[in-house]
């Protein structure tokens, strides 16, 4: 089952933010106020973005089945013929959830971790890594979609859900590197599916987020960390790695440039 958690994205004006985006959603996710990035990983605005403030709607998913995170330019622009994020903005998309007592009133102060990475790959041409696999290009090869799969590991009850887009065109200056990010508010229930469909299997896969690897935001990233501080338009010298924790055992490591799959090719703008 799939659960669309779908994004409207804010923009400025055209000329002046032309490759910026932000995620957003239309009933429980906090809205960024603009598509400006934020760019110190001390600040707490690396929580959930500038100025985001909890909304009163819940979006409830089950442990085991995908949620669908989007992402777009202008608010009013779901269009396939636009880019999800311009001007060049390449670097990794990252997914994290975080278990808390109400998403509708939750700070992000709590643990952090990562269910969801689309980082990074090679390209076969060669050449700077401008020209290798993105996440950032996956968004915009599948129509700004990106879907998530929910850990069937979850235990029941409110998570705030942090997809985050990494671009690193101007990352090779302190401060440089932009990040785009969005909370939404979700309400996991205990049905479950898959590996979580009976008592046992569920006790047996909730034993891995005992030993989840948690982070705080912020804390999670440093400005100097190789994956944030990095110059991409030169031949990477070593694989390149995403900043934070790695994903979580049954969370989800994309290979950037794959194929669009499920709702990134077949949903279509409402």
């Amino acid at each position: 089952m799939k659960s669309a958690l779908r994004t409207a994205v804010f923009g400025l004006v055209a000329h002046l933010v032309a490759g910026h985006a932000t995620f957003q959603d239309l009933w429980c996710a906090r809205l960024p106020l603009s598509n400006t990035p934020v760019t110190d990983v001390a600040s707490n605005d690396i929580r959930c973005n500038a100025g985001t403030k909890p909304v009163a709607n819940k979006c409830a998913v089950t442990p085991g089945t995908t949620v669908t995170v989007e992402m777009h330019q202008q608010p009013n622009d779901r269009s396939c013929s636009s880019e999800a994020i311009g001007g060049a903005h390449y670097g990794p998309v990252s997914v994290y959830m975080s278990k808390v007592s109400d998403a509708s009133t939750a700070d992000g102060s709590s643990d952090w971790f990562k269910v969801f990475e689309d980082s990074w790959s090679a390209a076969a041409s060669g050449g700077s890594g401008d020209n290798d696999n993105w996440g950032t290009k996956d968004l915009n090869t599948c129509c700004g979609k990106m879907d998530v799969p929910i850990p069937a590991s979850l235990a029941p009850g409110d998570y705030l859900l942090r997809a985050e887009a990494l671009a690193l065109h101007t990352a090779s200056s302190p401060s440089g590197a932009q990040f785009y990010m969005t909370c939404y508010q979700l309400q996991v229930d205990s049905a479950g599916s898959g590996a979580a469909s009976s008592a046992a299997s569920r006790m047996a896969v909730r034993a891995l987020a005992a030993d989840y690897e948690t982070v705080k935001f912020p804390g999670a990233y440093k400005a100097t960390d190789p994956g944030i501080l990095i110059n991409i338009h030169q031949k990477l010298a070593l694989p390149y790695v995403a900043p934070g924790p790695t994903v979580v055992p049954d969370g989800t490591t994309r290979v950037a440039g794959s194929a669009c799959t499920g709702c990134e090719s077949t949903c279509k703008a409402a």
